[in-house]
């Protein structure tokens, strides 16, 4: 019995992609011409939008929690640090918000010939987004674990957090990127 050779095609379509992916990929998004790399660029666009989708909505969550806090009864128990790290809560939610809004707003108002820019600017927005959800994350966290506990508990609760935000969204990425950088390219 012969063998299918629909399968030996199939993987070098496959990896014939993936090479191209790579030799793309690779390429920091400046680098991208609008002319050339189009529809390298709309997958990355369309791969961030994707992202937010996912982030967006729990920020949304945290900032309605945070506007509705002040008709919460116990609220009037916070003392004036309280109220304080509750603002700065309440505005960083509000401008992750805004962050992680902007990438769909370049999508629905930008010059479609812009595809570089958008991608680049939808970036900066998102790391911005990112780092505002982390000091509205962290302040917010603070209100509520000065309330509920004692200082040391509070600040090892809030630390612990921190650690873990520069962990996961800081160090492993970027050192996986230095080590990704390091490696020779496909087929040398």
């Amino acid at each position: 019995m012969a063998e299918d050779p629909a399968p030996d095609r199939s993987r070098q379509v496959l990896m014939s992609d993936r090479a191209d992916a790579d030799a793309y990929g690779d390429l920091p998004v400046g680098q991208l011409v609008a002319e050339h790399h189009q529809e390298e660029l709309r997958q990355r666009y369309y791969g961030l939008l994707q992202e937010l989708r996912v982030l967006l909505p729990g920020v949304q969550v945290l900032t309605a929690f945070l506007l509705a806090l002040p008709f919460a009864i116990g609220f009037g128990q916070l003392d004036d640090l309280g109220r304080e790290f509750y603002g700065v809560a309440l505005w960083a939610s509000i401008m992750a918000t805004i962050s992680f809004v902007t990438p769909t707003v370049f999508h629905r108002i930008g010059g479609r010939h812009l595809r570089a820019e958008r991608l680049i600017w939808g970036i900066r927005t998102t790391r911005a987004g990112l780092v505002f959800l982390a000091l509205a994350l962290v302040s917010a966290a603070t209100v509520v674990t000065r309330f509920v506990f004692e200082p040391p508990v509070s600040f090892l609760f809030v630390a612990s957090m921190m650690v873990a935000m520069a962990g996961f969204w800081v160090l492993i990425p970027v050192r996986a990127s230095r080590r990704h950088d390091r490696r020779p390219p496909p087929g040398r």
